[in-house]
């Protein structure tokens, strides 16, 4: 999917993404990415789509956004994670540096530093 004259599209170039959709009870749906080509707001929207599941618990892996090229893209997916709300989002592989800063400056409480060697472990809520 891509934005199109302010309404969100199927972008039919892009075909090769692949993700991890989670849902852990209780909590919602963790999503690990591969390089992220068809962008992290995108993915994530796709992942509700696909779940019917709204509430996102963590978002991480590649979020696809380094290099000039997608600067301009930067603050809108900054204010679409803002506006999501993931409990948790670790950028890794391909974010850039602008990309991570802001991310870390807008969801300070969300942002998980991640690089080679980290760890991060998720659970779900119980069966009642």
């Amino acid at each position: 999917m891509g934005q199109r004259g302010g309404q969100w599209q199927l972008d039919p170039l892009i075909s090769d993404d692949q993700c991890a959709i989670v849902h852990l009870r209780g909590k919602g749906l963790v999503i690990v990415t591969g390089c992220g080509h068809a962008g992290i707001i995108n993915i994530v929207l796709n992942a509700r789509r696909l779940t019917g599941i709204e509430k996102i618990h963590a978002v991480l892996g590649g979020f696809h956004l380094t290099g000039g090229l997608f600067d301009p893209l930067i603050p809108r997916t900054v204010a679409a994670l803002r506006e999501i709300g993931p409990d948790y989002v670790a950028p890794c592989h391909c974010p850039g540096w602008t990309a991570m800063r802001q991310i870390a400056n807008a969801l300070p409480d969300q942002f998980v530093f991640n690089c080679v060697g980290t760890t991060l472990g998720f659970t779900g809520e119980a069966p009642a």
